[in-house]
């Protein structure tokens, strides 16, 4: 489903992504992890073809994308679900419509969207919540019409970018099942994410970046304990505050 060959991504002189080489077969969930600046965003970009490798190679479903023609570009995301950190909703249009509005875009008939959406709503658990305005929705409702807005389309491929990020530990555990059920359904997932009790509940296939490199690639298990050579956790003692501090 995915191969990236060697790829290297450069801004100026530092990199995001040196020599990277992975492969995720159809069907697999993946889990990128990393520190903040570790290069899960960057991958994730080359593979809806936001931004172009420096050096390399990058394959998604049988196409070389880094090959792909800007017209080309948006017919490649047609066959992708991506779900970005922010999940911005249309603030003016109601659950049922910001899902809408997107098959609508790519030909989907009347009766086609009206199937469609339902069916979705009904898949993330959300069909009550149809006619609910953005900011009437919770974190993780919000959340969950995000994924459904990216599944409408029925692509084999969802990419997540820090799907749980300001959502707590319920939610966010609510949100990894979600995935992981459509998954089961055989989609393929990757999801970007330094949510390090999420990585080690789910017990997937787990690959590590740091500054720009995989360090780490385990079939299936936790947070990678090379991050944590290099990044032991900060144990905070109550009472104490890093403000201020010389």
């Amino acid at each position: 489903m995915v191969e990236l060959l060697g790829v290297s991504v450069v801004y100026g002189e530092a990199y995001a992504l040196r020599r990277v080489s992975l492969k995720v077969e159809p069907g697999e969930f993946v889990f990128l992890v990393g520190t903040t600046g570790a290069g899960k965003s960057t991958l994730l970009k080359l593979l809806y073809g936001a931004i172009r490798p420096t050096e390399g190679r990058v394959f998604v479903d049988g196409q070389e994308v880094n090959r792909l023609r800007e017209r080309d570009i948006p017919f490649l995301r047609r066959r992708m679900g991506v779900i970005p950190q922010d999940y911005p909703l249309l603030p003016r249009k109601t659950v049922w419509e910001n899902i809408a509005y997107g098959l609508r875009a790519i030909g989907y008939s009347q009766s086609a969207v009206r199937r469609r959406v339902a069916q979705v709503l009904a898949q993330v658990g959300m069909s009550a919540q149809a006619h609910a305005y953005p900011h009437q929705l919770s974190g993780g409702e919000a959340q969950r019409v995000a994924i459904a807005r990216a599944l409408a389309n029925n692509p084999p491929l969802l990419l997540a970018d820090e799907p749980t990020a300001n959502l707590d530990p319920d939610t966010s555990w609510e949100i990894v099942q979600l995935l992981q059920q459509i998954n089961l359904r055989g989609t393929t997932v990757i999801v970007a994410t330094h949510n390090r009790s999420i990585v080690d509940r789910a017990n997937k296939r787990v690959v590590a970046l740091d500054r720009g490199q995989i360090i780490s690639d385990v079939p299936r298990g936790g947070y990678p304990a090379e991050l944590d050579k290099l990044y032991p956790p900060v144990a905070i003692v109550p009472g104490t505050s890093f403000l201020n501090r010389s």
